[in-house]
This record gives C-alpha cells, structure tokens and sequence, in this order.
C-alpha cells in the first residue's frame, strides 16, 4: 500500500528539508520513496509544492487530486489551493500563518477571506501556529520540524525513528534547535 504526503507553502519556509526529513525516515524503514518537487521557486515567497510518496512499490512521484493522505500545509492560502488533493479520510496539518503573495503585497489582489473556516468545513484539519512554536524552540525557521512533529504523531512510525532521521538530515549546528521544535509539534 502506497502513502502519499503532500508539502505545499512557499519558498523560504523549509518545505524542501521536511521533505528530506520524510524521504529519509521512510527509507530507513524499508521504503520504497519517491519525492519530486512539482513547482516551486528558489526565490522567497514563492509557492512550492513537493509530492513524497513511499510504499512497497512506487512507480510515480505525483499526486494526483483526492489521492493525497496527508497534507502537511506550511501556509493558509497555499493549504486552500492543495484542499482538493485531500484524499476522503485523509489529514491535513495546517500552520494558520498568512504569508502574503506578490500581488496581495502589491495591491494587485486581496488576500482571500475566511480561508481556515472554509478550509475546515471541507477536510479534516488540524490547525496550529506553528510559527509560534518554532519561536519557543529558537528559531522561526523551524515551523517545518514543528509540522513534520504534528504529523509524526499522527503516524504509525516510531517517534525514535523521527528523533534518528532528523539527527542524520538536519545539519549538526541546527540539530538541537531542531529537535526541540520537533518535540513541540509532536506533543502538541
């Protein structure tokens, strides 16, 4: 049986770490991983969206709508437009930060109303300000490891196994900062 975890926000937030972290883990287990970004941009602030997928056999990479198990959303606007990749019974884990796009900032367009009521009424969400979380670890940086923490625990994996692949993914001088964030999503 395939599992498939969609990471949607935008570009600066770490998506593409919590995606290491999540091809890693399942690796270690046996795996079979797949992880492709489908869009993103290098440039801070732009939408990024990557596809892990793991199994006993895994052909493709994508995720197509209603066939997401997870949604792991770093930021409100980017969870509304992946809302219809939830599968019926999946999850989506949701950090309520609002990062304003381009065309919101510059006027051109108005950030869209009630999206967490909206986004709520449709999909089971479970919602936090991982943003304040990560600041609690030490850094804000860190609203990744917070959600990958949230979602492990709605996992069958070990929370070892989460503690051991985040101390081989995340670089030494992060770890610690990292770990502490981990925790605070995962007994959230």
């Amino acid at each position: 049986m395939t599992k498939n975890i969609m990471i949607v926000g935008v570009g600066g937030q770490g998506t593409l770490l919590a995606s290491r972290i999540l091809g890693n883990l399942c690796t270690a287990l046996g795996y079979q991983v797949k992880v492709s970004e489908v869009h993103g941009m290098s440039q801070r602030g732009g939408s990024v969206v990557t596809y892990v997928k793991y199994g006993d056999c895994v052909y493709s990479p994508i995720i197509d709508k209603g066939e997401a198990d997870i949604v792991l959303a770093f930021e409100l606007l980017e969870a509304y437009r992946a809302m219809p990749y939830v599968k019926k019974g999946g999850k989506m884990i949701l950090n309520s930060q609002k990062i304003n796009p381009m065309p919101v900032i510059t006027g051109a367009a108005e950030y869209p109303a009630d999206i967490q009521n909206k986004i709520s009424s449709c999909v089971d969400v479970t919602s936090l300000d991982a943003l304040e979380l990560a600041k609690q670890a030490g850094t804000i940086k860190a609203v990744n490891v917070v959600l990958i923490g949230v979602m492990a625990k709605n996992t069958e994996i070990p929370y070892e196994k989460w503690v051991e692949t985040i101390k081989t993914t995340v670089p030494e001088k992060f770890l610690e900062v990292n770990l502490k964030a981990f925790d605070l999503g995962y007994n959230y």
